[in-house]
């Protein structure tokens, strides 16, 4: 259901991008959308009055507006071209959403090479690593090698506390991958809810990213208020890679000696990152004298 408000979201949104500086005409699918995703027929009426109408409504699209929710009065509107905009600007319109559609499919592709190049990478490290026979202390795989976002910089994070953790999450996710542009506000928004009441709780991002800068930029616009391993030292750290899955986002839930405890892959079938969440919850609420490894 958010995957699927967030598409309606970001359709929504790129209706607003502008032709010489004039916001687009709707189509009868975007109202559809709208429709879908909240706006009443009173929104959607004076949203048509300000941009008016790409095209003409026939009867698919008056049925698609009825499945909708759109109301009698405002499909009648439609039919009868009370939104109706010119045809020169119904023609830029569409020639709009045609280049739009055309760069969006460009950067899917894009995001879905570097995927794959993704996955190919983690293949060959876990592949030369071989099986995790011993699980080192998850601190000691980290000492001196964290940094964290402080005043809008990147900064030297103080990892002394970090050996009491009990409770530590991996969390791998790169700026360029969609699914983590999705699932970071989330995970974000539980850290702030639960950080305080359990200070024996901590994330570490693994980057996926290409570059320090491209890491940097991915603290920046996310806000991450947990610390996130050293680009300049990731190469060293084949070991706490292991611990990743087949693709990101991808998070596991470890105790402090390293055992995992939850996470987003079971073998290489994804069960998703919200599993761990739910762990993390189970653990929280067995209280102070709840054993972590009993939730296994």
């Amino acid at each position: 259901m958010r995957r699927l408000f967030v598409i309606v979201f970001l359709l929504i949104h790129a209706a607003f991008s502008s032709v010489s500086g004039r916001v687009l005409p709707l189509t009868v699918k975007e109202v559809c959308l709208m429709l879908r995703s909240g706006y009443s027929n009173e929104a959607v009426q004076r949203e048509l009055s300000a941009r008016q109408l790409a095209e003409t409504c026939d009867t698919a699209g008056e049925a698609a507006l009825r499945g909708a929710g759109a109301s009698p009065s405002l499909i009648d509107a439609i039919k009868g071209g009370v939104y109706q905009t010119s045809q020169a600007d119904a023609r830029a319109a569409l020639e709009q959403r045609a280049a739009q559609a055309q760069r969006q499919a460009l950067e899917t592709e894009r995001l879905r090479k570097m995927d794959t190049l993704y996955q190919a990478q983690r293949a060959r490290e876990r592949t030369a690593s071989g099986p995790l026979e011993t699980r080192p202390a998850v601190a000691d795989l980290v000492k001196g090698d964290l940094v964290y976002l402080n005043n809008g910089s990147v900064v030297r994070f103080n990892d002394e506390a970090l050996g009491s953790k009990k409770l530590i999450a991996l969390y791998f996710s790169a700026s360029w991958c969609p699914g983590c542009r999705e699932f970071t506000p989330q995970l974000i928004e539980y850290y702030k809810r639960v950080k305080a009441q359990h200070p024996e709780f901590e994330i570490i991002l693994v980057s996926g990213d290409r570059s320090a800068a491209e890491m940097g930029v991915h603290l920046q616009k996310t806000q991450m208020p947990w610390p996130a391993v050293d680009f300049a030292k990731l190469p060293g750290k084949e070991t706490l890679k292991r611990y990743g899955g087949e693709s990101i986002p991808c998070l596991v839930l470890l105790d402090a000696s390293g055992k995992v405890l939850a996470d987003t892959f079971e073998g290489k079938t994804r069960v998703g990152p919200e599993k761990v969440l739910a762990t993390l919850d189970a653990i929280f609420a067995g209280g102070p004298g709840n054993q972590v490894a009993q939730v296994r």
